[in-house]
C-alpha cells in the first residue's frame, strides 16, 4: 500500500523545489548573456587584435612541423595499405574483386570514426531519400548503431513498428530470420527497406525477456502526424511533437490556437507542455522555427566544424508577436530516446531560462552529417560539425540534462494503490442542526449529496468485486503460461506471459501520463509563487 504521508513530504518538497526553479526564472531569465558568435568577434567593433610573441611563433612552427611529420606518416600508411592488397591480389588463393577490397576498407575506416560516419555505395546511395517530408515507406523506426548491435530509438507514432509493439531499446538481431551481427548500419536499414504491402520478420531483443521475438511488420508508406495535442485539466495545453518534419512549427502554433479558443470558457491557457519524449529530431530549420515560438529574439544554436572561427549561428526567427508564446508558463518532457533536434530545442529554452526541463537525460545526438557524392555511383556520409547550445554547451554524447529528474511510472499502479481520503466534517457529527427547519435548497442539495454518496459506494464495490476477479484469473493464467515457452510473438501478439503485451497497444492519453500529471502540478504551483512574488 502506497505511503501517503511519505508522498505528501515528497509532494511538498516538490513544491518547495519548483518554487526555487520559478524564482530563479523571475529574477534571471532578462539578465541572460549569450556569448558573441565567430561573426560578432571579426566584427569592426573588436580592432584589437593580438600579435604572436617570439614563443608563440615557436610553438606554431612546431606544429607545422609535426604536421608535416602527420602528412608523411600517411603516405607512409597508404603504401603499406597497397603492399597488402597486392599480397591479397597476388597470393590469395582465389581470384579476388579489388573494388570490394577496396570499399570494404573504406568501410572500416569510416566506422572507426563514429556511429553516424559511413560510406555509401552505389545501392544504398541510389535509394537515400528525405524522410523529413513526412510522408515515407518503410516501418517508421529510428535505428542506430552501437557496439555492433542495432538499437531501437524510437518507433515512430502510428507506424507500422509502433502498431507491432517495438520499443525503444529494443535490439535488432535478426532480419529474415538472418543475425545483423557485421552489418553495418546502413546495411541493416537497406534490408529493412522494400516495398510498399511486403512483409518483413525482425528478431527482436528485449531487456528483461528472454530469448528472440519475432515480429511480422507490413511495410507501407507512411503519413506521421507530427504534432498531437490537447487540453488538460480545462487550462493546461498538452503539445506533443513526434518528429521535426516540415511544417511542424505551424502546426504547434494552429494547436495552440485551437487549445485556446477551446480553453476560453474555463478562463483560457494557464500553461503550455511540450513533450519532445523519443522525438528523434529531423530537420533543424524546424528545430530553430518551434524554439522562435518561445523566444523573443538571440541564437538557438550554433554549428561548430573543425574550424571554430567559422561558426554557423542559427537565431531566433522573427515572426509577428501574434504568433509567439512568450509569457506562458512551459515545460519540456525529455527522456533517453529525444534526440539531435529536441536536444536543440530543449538546450536553448533551458540556457534562455524560458522552460523548465522535466523527465530524463536525452541521448545525445549533437553531430551533424553532411552527404557528399564521391563519384557518379557513391558518395560519403561523415560527420563534419556539432551543435552548441546558445551558451555554447555541446550535446554530442553528453546530452541534455533535465531541471527536474522525473523518471516514468505507471499513473495506474499509483491509483490502484492510492488510498481514498475519508474524513468526517461538519455536516457528518450527530445532530447537526437537527433542530433547525430544512430550507428547501438545503434539502435539495442533502438528497443530491446522499445520492452521489451511494453512488459512489456501489461503484466502488463494484470496482473492487472486478479487481479481485482479475486477480484470479490473471494468477491461473500465469500459471497455465509458465508452461510454455517465450519468443513467439508475432506482431506483438504472442502467446507469452509478458504483462507488457497488453499495454502496448492501449491508447495514448496524457492525463494518464504520470510525467504529464507532475508537470501539471508545477504549472499550477508557478501562478501561486507568481503571486508571492508580485506583493
Amino acid at each position: 500500500m502506497l505511503n501517503l504521508n511519505k508522498n505528501l513530504h515528497l509532494l511538498s518538497f516538490n513544491i518547495l523545489f519548483s518554487f526555487i526553479i520559478f524564482l530563479s526564472f523571475y529574477l534571471y531569465s532578462a539578465s541572460i548573456t549569450v556569448p558573441l558568435s565567430a561573426a560578432e568577434k571579426n566584427s569592426d567593433t573588436n580592432k584589437n587584435i593580438p600579435v604572436m610573441s617570439k614563443g608563440q611563433q615557436a610553438l606554431s612552427a612546431a606544429a607545422k612541423a609535426k604536421n608535416d611529420s602527420a602528412n608523411k606518416s600517411r603516405f607512409e600508411y597508404l603504401e603499406l595499405f597497397n603492399k597488402i592488397l597486392f599480397m591479397i591480389e597476388t597470393q590469395y588463393y582465389r581470384d579476388v574483386d579489388t573494388g570490394k577490397l577496396v570499399q570494404g576498407a573504406i568501410k572500416g575506416m569510416m566506422d572507426t570514426l563514429d556511429p553516424h560516419s559511413s560510406f555509401l555505395d552505389k545501392d544504398i546511395f541510389n535509394k537515400m531519400q528525405d524522410d523529413t517530408s513526412g510522408e515515407f515507406g518503410g516501418l517508421g523506426i529510428e535505428v542506430t548503431q552501437k557496439d555492433g548491435v542495432i538499437y531501437i530509438i524510437t518507433p515512430l507514432d502510428d507506424t507500422p513498428a509502433y502498431k507491432a509493439g517495438l520499443k525503444s531499446g529494443d535490439k535488432i538481431v535478426e532480419i529474415e530470420h538472418e543475425s545483423c551481427l557485421g552489418l553495418t548500419l546502413e546495411e541493416a536499414v537497406k534490408k529493412m527497406k522494400g516495398d510498399v504491402g511486403t512483409k518483413i520478420i525482425l528478431g527482436i531483443v528485449r531487456e528483461g525477456i528472454t530469448g528472440i521475438r519475432q515480429y511480422e511488420i507490413v511495410r507501407e508508406k507512411i503519413k506521421t502526424k507530427p504534432v498531437k495535442f490537447e487540453l488538460i485539466d480545462n487550462n493546461f495545453a498538452f503539445i506533443r511533437l513526434t518528429q521535426f518534419q516540415s511544417n511542424s512549427a505551424d502546426s504547434i502554433r494552429k494547436a495552440l490556437q485551437k487549445l485556446r479558443e477551446e480553453s476560453k470558457k474555463n478562463g483560457g491557457i494557464l500553461g503550455i507542455i511540450l513533450d519532445l519524449r523519443s522525438n528523434p529530431g529531423g530537420l533543424l530549420d524546424e528545430a530553430v522555427e518551434v524554439a522562435s515560438i518561445f523566444l523573443k529574439e538571440g541564437v538557438v544554436v550554433s554549428i561548430e566544424g573543425r574550424n571554430e572561427e567559422k561558426r554557423d549561428v542559427r537565431y531566433v526567427a522573427q515572426t509577428q508577436l501574434e504568433q509567439k508564446e512568450l509569457d506562458l508558463p512551459l515545460i519540456v518532457l525529455i527522456n533517453g530516446a529525444s534526440a539531435s533536434a529536441s536536444e536543440i530545442v530543449a538546450g536553448a529554452l533551458q540556457d534562455y531560462k524560458r522552460a523548465i526541463i522535466m523527465g530524463n537525460q536525452s541521448f545525445g545526438k549533437g553531430s551533424v552529417q553532411s552527404v557528399a557524392k564521391i563519384d557518379e555511383e557513391n558518395g560519403v556520409k561523415l560527420t563534419i560539425a556539432q551543435y552548441l547550445t546558445p551558451l555554447k554547451r555541446k550535446i554530442q554524447a553528453v546530452g541534455i540534462k533535465p531541471d527536474v529528474d522525473l523518471d516514468e511510472i505507471d499513473a495506474s499502479w499509483i491509483t490502484s494503490n492510492s488510498k481514498p481520503a475519508r474524513y468526517m466534517r461538519e455536516r457528518d457529527l450527530k445532530n447537526y442542526l437537527s433542530a433547525t427547519i430544512e430550507t428547501d435548497a438545503e434539502k435539495e442539495l442533502r438528497m443530491k449529496r446522499e445520492k452521489e454518496d451511494r453512488a459512489k459506494r456501489i461503484k466502488e464495490i463494484e470496482e473492487k468485486r472486478k479487481e479481485k476477479e482479475k486477480n484470479k484469473d490473471k494468477n491461473k493464467s500465469a500459471s497455465k503460461s509458465s508452461k510454455g515457452s517465450k519468443g513467439n510473438a508475432v506482431n506483438g501478439n504472442g502467446d507469452d506471459d509478458d504483462d507488457d503485451d497488453g499495454d502496448m497497444f492501449k491508447k495514448y492519453e496524457a492525463k494518464s501520463d504520470y510525467q504529464v500529471l507532475q508537470a501539471i502540478n508545477f504549472l499550477k504551483s508557478f501562478k501561486i509563487f507568481k503571486s508571492f512574488l508580485n506583493k
